[in-house]
């Protein structure tokens, strides 16, 4: 069966068969018949229609989010993060010399954004991650002996969960699916 993607192809048929029994009529007129015969007002709304669902369709790709945590302290924030976490620093960024921080800090998959700024984020946010290996990321977190801070696993309805507060009362909920 022909759809609205066919109405041209249509309308040269409908008019040579026509001709045929001497109707004779303009192509501008086989074709607002056949935009009535499929639904539509008029030729123009139907060859708009044609357009838009012959237009290629761009491609959507929502990535995972990268949270932002306020940070009140660089120092502070690299020996939580980078020392105590094992995230590595990806980049550092100022806008000059005394000016703020914003840098981006990884640890596998796991990407996280850390602010100086104060229009950034507010102190106190929450992350939730995914993870594998949350046993291991345990004893190697204890191992480290981390003065702040001893996280422990608890057995939610979803999974083992180790949740750490950094020092500006940011959390990330690490947890493994069981």
């Amino acid at each position: 069966m022909r759809g609205f993607r066919d109405a041209k192809l249509m309308a040269r048929t409908l008019k040579a068969e026509l001709a045929r029994t001497d109707l004779d009529i303009s192509h501008s007129q086989a074709l607002e018949l056949v935009a009535r015969q499929l639904g539509f007002e008029q030729w123009n709304i139907l060859a708009a229609r044609i357009a838009a669902d012959e237009e290629p369709q761009a491609d959507i790709a929502i990535e995972a989010p990268i949270p932002i945590f306020r940070i009140f302290d660089v120092d502070k924030a690299m020996e939580f993060y980078r020392d105590f976490l094992g995230f590595q620093v990806d980049f550092e960024h100022r806008f000059g010399e005394n000016f703020p921080l914003y840098c981006q800090v990884s640890r596998g998959t796991c990407v996280l954004h850390l602010s100086e700024h104060a229009g950034d984020a507010s102190p106190g946010a929450k992350a939730f991650t995914w993870m594998r290996g949350i046993k291991a990321l345990h004893a190697e977190l204890t191992a480290k002996d981390y003065r702040y801070l001893k996280p422990g696993i608890e057995d939610a309805p979803w999974g083992l969960q180790m949740t750490v507060t950094d020092p500006f009362s940011n959390r990330i909920a690490f947890c493994e699916r069981v």
